[in-house]
């Protein structure tokens, strides 16, 4: 059985500069706290936990002078409380959420009603949102009702999601709100190392037999590039880590391609593969 990468995966920039931080700042002083996942990996989550990164789920629970943003970013009550309670800031927001979140402000300023194409709970999103005063909202479906007061409306993606999905989104929404609109911004927010990644695992699909996507089932970015590669007729599979592979699916298999989420490390691909190539030398396939 012959194992095939996509020509990009795993951690990107964002990813990268975050986790950074946070092992630079870990050099500094023994603790610190992080207010949630500083990405959505559990693997990494842990190993960061394991040299003194611990995860508080709101400010009344850190235990530091510090507290660390993640990559996700805050919302601007965040960052206020931050400071009236004196704790010292380490932002490790990704910068394309930073331009995001900005954009998503300015625009609010100018008498724009924001609508993000986004998951409502996911955490960029609602930090986004937590910027604009209650004068944005996030859907997924264009046929959703929203309510436009002045007939000016922006629209904004979840950095996370594809840029041909969220054009067709815009499309799908102008078509269905054109009565009530009177001027309208739109400004693609998606991540192009994100759609890099689902480019290369379309482009996998096209020489494979099954495709693994590796990565933590709460990254957005991950389950979309599953999506995104099941959507070809590939016969994909969603893993967390190597633990979750199950022999039964590669009986009969030749190729099988590997491909991981942006908050993926390259060590949990490795020990896939690892998997894998014991498998293959084994009379479980």
């Amino acid at each position: 059985m012959e194992i095939m990468e996509a020509d990009l995966f795993g951690f990107c920039f964002g990813v990268n500069r975050a986790v950074d931080i946070v092992e630079e700042k870990l050099k500094e002083q023994e603790k610190i706290d992080t207010l949630g996942p500083i990405v959505h990996n559990p693997n990494v989550v842990e190993k960061l936990s394991k040299k003194g990164a611990e995860v508080v789920n709101s400010l009344e629970d850190v235990n530091t002078d510090s507290v660390i943003i993640t990559a996700h970013g805050a919302g601007r009550e965040i960052h206020r409380k931050i400071k009236k309670k004196g704790l010292n800031l380490i932002d490790t927001t990704c910068p394309i959420v930073r331009t995001a979140q900005e954009t998503a402000e300015d625009l609010v300023g100018k008498g724009y009603q924001v609508v993000i194409y986004g998951e409502n709970d996911h955490t960029e999103v609602r930090n986004i949102l937590g910027w604009l005063n209650g004068k944005g909202v996030a859907i997924l479906d264009p046929e959703e009702e929203v309510v436009i007061k002045n007939g000016r409306v922006a629209l904004l993606s979840q950095t996370t999601k594809g840029k041909k999905y969220f054009f067709n989104f815009v499309a799908r929404f102008l078509q269905n709100h054109s009565n009530e609109l009177e001027k309208v911004t739109i400004v693609d927010t998606t991540c192009g190392e994100t759609r890099r990644r689902y480019e290369a695992a379309e482009r996998l699909a096209k020489e494979v037999d099954i495709i693994l996507v590796v990565g933590g089932k709460n990254s957005a970015n991950t389950r979309k590039l599953a999506e995104v590669s099941a959507s070809t007729g590939i016969e994909t599979h969603h893993i967390k880590d190597e633990t979750e592979i199950n022999p039964d699916w590669f009986v009969g298999v030749d190729k099988v391609g590997v491909t991981a989420g942006a908050s993926t490390p390259q060590s949990s691909v490795s020990s896939v593969e690892k998997v894998l190539q014991e498998l293959d030398q084994s009379d479980k396939i």
